[in-house]
Order: C-alpha cells, then structure tokens, then sequence
C-alpha cells in the first residue's frame, strides 16, 4: 500500500525581528548563555556516563540536576531559571531525535548525531523563554533578570506569543523569535491540482509547465566571492594558541556574511515559489523528500544549493497557513511508475536517462513530468484536474 500522509495543519508560527542591543545588554545576555551552555554541557556528560554505566539519563532526572546546581552554586543561581530549564528541554529533544535516528540505522556510528558540547568559541547565544520568562510592555522586550530589549517591529503580532527565543547569528546581529498560534487566510478556491517532484536539475518539477521551479543556483554565483574569503581566512589563520588577528577576524565576518546573503536568497526563491504555487490550486501532492542522503553522494554541493528541504518547508507552511489540501507522498517508485497505467518498470532508471519510457502502455514523458502525475495518483487526486481543470469531486469528498 502506498504511504500518503497530509501536512500538519494548525500548529504554530514563528516572527522574528531584529533587536537593537547596548554594549551593557549585550554583556547581561552573554552571562546568561554562559551559565546556560554550562548547564547543556553538564546534561551532555551525564547523558554519556549514564550511556556507559547503562542507566538512563531522561528529562526528570536532568530537572533534579539543574536544582542541585542551582541550591549549591550561586553563580548559577544568579541567572533566570526558565532559559536554563528551557535548555535541557532542547537537549532532551536533541537526544530523542539522535535516538530515533539510531534505532532506524540512519547513522553509521553509535554514538552519531547524539548531543555534543558546546564550545565557548563555537557555540553561537540562543536563549528561549516561556510566558512567565517574558513580557512585552511599550515595544519593548522585558526578559527575566531584567533585561529590556528594544525590537525593530517590522509587522505586528498576530496574537499574544507563547514562547520567544532571543539568539545571535554569525554576524554578531541579534534577533528575537516569537512563537504564535498560526492563523488560516484561506484564498479563494481555484478547482486546480497539482503534483510536485523534487530534483536536482530543476529543484521542482510539476504537472504544470508554468510552475516549475528552476535551480536558481545562488550558491554558484556567490563561490568565486566565497573562495576569495576562504583564501583570506587561511593566509591569517593564527597559529595554535594564538588568538585571531584582526584581518582574520574580519575575513570571517565577510564570509558568514556572504552566507548568510546566500541562505535569505534561497529563502526568498522558496517562498515566492510556494505563495505562486498555492495561490494557483487548492490541492498539492508533493513528494515527501528527505535531501539528507544527498549529502553522501556526488551531487551533494547541488543539492545543497537547491535548498530542497527549506522549500518543501515553505510550501507546506504556505499552504497550512492558507488552508489548502498539501498531501505528502512517499517517494520509493515514484521515478518507475507510469502515471498512465500504473505499471512499475524491472530495472532503476539510471540518472542519464531523462526521458520516462512505458514497457507496459508505451507512454513517453519527461522523467520529473512523469513522477510529478505520479504524486498526484498516489494521493488520490484526479490528474484529469491538473493545469487549472475541475478537481474529481467524488475523490476529493472521500479523500476528506
């Protein structure tokens, strides 16, 4: 039987705005993710003595650590509980998910993608604060342990947040993250289908020619300016136990920022890209894609550029947050199967052979165009209805 799962519906939002941070605040958030990575860092050693004496190191367990702590050290006791708290509920998940990853065999290693520590240089400041961590009174943030930030509204809130997560990026800009309950504006109803496949050649490929999406390749354009920081980064590397120059420094500035313009252009592309792509139908079959192994094959640099994952993400918000039918479909098969007759093909498709060929029906198609109709009849949809026609009407009804 073939997998088919909807994409979570309700659920939260995030908005983020920038924040504007004295010298002296900036100071007081410091201190407070100092005492913070000391307590993700304690929650990492004891996961992995409590990993080699065979006991079990869960959440309760943590909480009782984090209150000893707190009664026998007054360093510790100086700063807000809940951003502390918070932190092992972040390690917690962080483990669960590693364990989750283990027992499906997906890493190679025993102890891979478990938690690790949190270095004093390397580990950027994330805060988190629940609803009695926070308050917001005059446009301003007002943080346990008296903190004040001043937020750079640059829309309003939908609602009062729940939770909010204040953190520092490479280039050493601060940003809060509010969460809030996620709120449906439903579009006008169009009666169109359409069916997704994920690639490299093309990051999406539909049943629609005019919503395609190409490989925009932003990262390509940006390497000759990224290679030239690198060069930078290496000719000032300090010596061991040295610390950085000033031009080093500065070398590494420029290229998380050349990054980081990278990522908010990929971001950008997804998000446009979604916003077309729901306006224009209300039911969306999409390829459930995991771009993780890609990581481990030859294509690995493209992959990553196409940005695969950040825009599934933005699609499945967008059509959450207009109420459209999104349907996720498992992708074993989907590049042997024909949408014609449904008759699956003896060998894999090599990479190189790009034009979908039937044995059974003898139906020719582009290879993606073939797995895109193919996304929409494994989630039930009528591909009679793609390219603006009627939806199947009786399969939709049973369908919901």
């Amino acid at each position: 039987m073939t997998e088919l799962k909807a994409a979570p519906q309700g659920g939260h939002a995030r908005y983020t705005f920038r924040l504007r941070v004295s010298s002296a605040t900036a100071a007081a958030l410091e201190a407070e993710w100092v005492r913070c990575r000391w307590v993700w860092n304690e929650c990492v050693a004891r996961s992995v003595k409590a990993h080699r004496d065979g006991e079990t190191c869960g959440p309760a367990r943590l909480d009782r650590m984090l209150t000893e702590a707190r009664a026998n050290n007054a360093w510790l006791r100086t700063g807000c509980s809940v951003p502390q708290q918070q932190i092992i509920r972040d390690f917690g998940k962080s483990r669960a998910k590693a364990v989750k990853d283990i027992v499906q065999g997906l890493p190679g290693h025993h102890r891979a993608g478990m938690p690790k520590y949190k270095k004093k240089h390397a580990a950027l400041p994330t805060l988190s604060y629940t609803r009695r961590g926070f308050r917001l009174k005059h446009g301003r943030l007002h943080l346990a342990g008296g903190i004040v930030l001043n937020v750079v509204w640059s829309r309003s809130l939908p609602t009062e947040p729940s939770s909010v997560r204040v953190y520092q990026d490479a280039l050493g800009h601060w940003y809060c993250s509010f969460v809030v309950p996620a709120a449906m504006r439903p579009l006008p109803t169009t009666g169109a289908v359409i069916g997704i496949d994920w690639g490299v050649k093309d990051t999406a490929t539909t049943t629609s020619d005019s919503h395609d999406l190409p490989h925009a390749e932003h990262g390509r354009k940006a390497k000759k300016k990224l290679n030239r920081y690198d060069r930078m980064m290496a000719r000032r590397k300090p010596k061991t136990g040295q610390a950085a120059s000033k031009g080093c420094r500065e070398a590494k500035r420029l290229r998380a920022k050349a990054h980081k313009k990278v990522a908010r252009q990929r971001q950008d592309t997804g998000r446009k890209w979604a916003k077309k792509v729901v306006r224009d139908h209300d039911a969306i079959a999409v390829e459930d894609f995991r771009p993780k192994f890609l990581s481990r094959t030859t294509m690995a640099r493209k992959a990553t550029d196409a940005a695969i994952g950040a825009t599934k993400r933005a699609l499945i918000e967008m059509g959450r947050k207009h109420a459209r039918d999104v349907r996720l479909v498992h992708p074993a098969h989907t590049t042997m199967d024909c949408a014609q007759c449904g008759a699956r093909t003896k060998h894999a498709l090599p990479l190189s052979e790009r034009t979908y060929t039937c044995t059974a029906c003898g139906a020719m198609s582009p290879r993606d165009k073939n797995s895109a109709r193919v996304m929409l009849v494994r989630a039930g949809l009528n591909p009679a209805g793609a390219d603006r026609t009627r939806l199947d009407r009786s399969l939709s009804d049973r369908a919901a």
